[in-house]
């Protein structure tokens, strides 16, 4: 099961739907579209559907799921998605389909006219297998299992790479100085495009006013550009922002380059770079970093699992990695970006191993095999006695004069009660610091120091002018120690 919980689009999605859901993508200016794909291949889409970027024929929104018929058994292995927005795919057979505003030629259909259904994108494409596809916000970019990238959609700065600053209607292969190299990973940020190669060399083109390109220098690039700075470095993943470029080595160094005013290179300051430099993560190995061009935040993961985040944090500038309680760099934008979209396409192996810890949380609050409910604002939370009495005192004491299979709780509020439940299956806490004071107050309440500094680093982490009084109300009557 692919946990898509903490996205609210798929809110209103019942149980037993949620449990079906083996990929997912959340997109929009307001993160208020979706698709998503079944264990049985089917294809469903929801949403407010701009430009008919849900692919369903129409332009009806859709608070609830309908299904894309023509995208059924397609098995879909890349996706992404522009401004407009307009949604491409990869599958795997190769298949390039795109879908949604058409504006600038994004769709590569040779016109202009929004396209309401996925359709084959088929020019210079026809004879070759794509294996990743990457859009800027107005422009696409597709990868081939040979190596080759083929660009088209909108070109005012050259991020389609043809020479020129004219749109490109339908794919073209980027050639110039990647002619005959071999590509093997491709990104996009808002109006440029970056590849690496096999060889470990990365190279950008399209706008560079904020130093995106990582070249030295602020001019627009109108053919692929070699990245000097990296020379010997052997570059294994790129990701790109709104304006600013991450890039991963194979020893597990991340650098970064470009737009800065969020803190989003994690430099420690807020001044742009032209040139990659190295962003110090305490002397982790990351194997993975994660940023989209709809946003200025970066994440990044490590070789023991930690998750890092820094730039622009829920309206927050984090100039430095800050390490989170995530399990994973999905979490990041989907809790703290802004709008909170997947950076990728959300996927999960039905025959995944699961860990103890994932066991255990994908069990909270599902009914199948728990043997407790508690009843919170007319509303269940299912979970399991041994591992609350195991987890908890409180519990322990309640459950062993106890043979109830539910009960009720008023003095805390359902979300509140939740958070806690989940924290015992989790060892994690996900609310917002004006939530985490509610959490507090129960941490107290049931004596849990551990979850008590969790609520108090939370509430330190996020405040605000906004909301400092509330706060510093909450840590004095708690007495907890935040310092403001």
């Amino acid at each position: 099961m692919l946990d898509v919980g903490k996205w609210p689009v798929f809110a209103l999605l019942p149980p037993e739907e949620l449990r079906l859901i083996r990929q997912a993508c959340v997109f929009g200016s307001a993160a208020n579209e979706a698709l998503y794909v079944t264990v049985n291949d089917e294809v469903f889409a929801l949403g407010t559907n701009c430009s008919g970027c849900l692919g369903l024929g129409d332009l009806q929104s859709t608070i609830e799921p309908r299904r894309i018929d023509v995208l059924c058994g397609k098995k879909i292995v890349s996706l992404s998605y522009g401004t407009g927005p307009h949604v491409v795919i990869a599958t795997a057979e190769g298949e390039v389909f795109a879908w949604g505003h058409n504006g600038y030629s994004q769709l590569g259909n040779g016109t202009t006219n929004h396209g309401l259904t996925p359709a084959l994108v088929s020019t210079n494409l026809l004879s070759k297998r794509v294996t990743e596809v990457a859009c800027g916000s107005h422009h696409t970019i597709a990868l081939t299992t040979d190596g080759e990238v083929y660009a088209w959609g909108y070109n005012n700065s050259g991020q389609v790479g043809s020479g020129s600053t004219a749109n490109q209607p339908t794919p073209r292969r980027v050639s110039s100085c990647l002619q005959s190299k071999v590509v093997v990973n491709v990104a996009c940020g808002q109006l440029c495009s970056m590849a690496v190669l096999d060889n470990g060399e990365i190279y950008g083109w399209g706008y560079n006013c904020n130093g995106q390109l990582g070249l030295g220098n602020n001019g627009n690039q109108q053919t692929p550009c070699r990245l000097a700075a990296l020379q010997g470095i052997n570059i294994v993943q790129v990701a790109c922002g709104y304006a600013h470029t991450l890039a991963l080595t194979d020893e597990g160094v991340v650098y970064a380059w470009g737009a800065n005013s969020y803190g989003q290179l994690g430099t420690g300051n807020k001044s742009n770079q032209a040139s990659p430099t190295q962003i110090n993560t305490d002397k982790e190995r990351m194997v993975e970093v994660a940023a989209f061009h709809t946003s200025h935040t970066s994440a990044a993961k490590t070789q023991s699992g930690q998750v890092l985040m820094w730039g622009q944090c829920r309206g927050q500038a984090v100039a430095s990695p800050h390490v989170t309680h995530f399990s994973s760099t999905d979490d990041v934008f989907a809790c703290f970006a802004t709008p909170s979209v997947t950076w990728h396409l959300l996927s999960v192996d039905g025959d995944d191993y699961l860990t103890v810890a994932q066991s255990l949380k994908k069990e909270f609050d599902s009914p199948e095999i728990s043997d407790l409910k508690f009843l919170v604002d007319g509303k269940f939370i299912h979970v399991h006695k041994a591992l609350l009495k195991i987890r908890c005192e409180h519990f322990r004491a309640l459950l062993n004069e106890t043979d109830e299979d539910a009960i009720e709780i008023h003095q805390f509020s359902y979300l509140v009660y939740r958070a806690f439940l989940e924290y015992l299956y989790t060892d994690t806490i996900n609310l917002p610091p004006e939530d985490a004071i509610g959490l507090l107050d129960l941490a107290t309440f049931y004596r849990e120091t551990r979850l008590k500094r969790l609520c108090q680093e939370t509430i330190k982490r996020g405040i605000s002018e906004e909301n400092a009084i509330t706060l510093l109300s909450a840590a004095v009557k708690y007495e907890a120690r935040v310092s403001l």
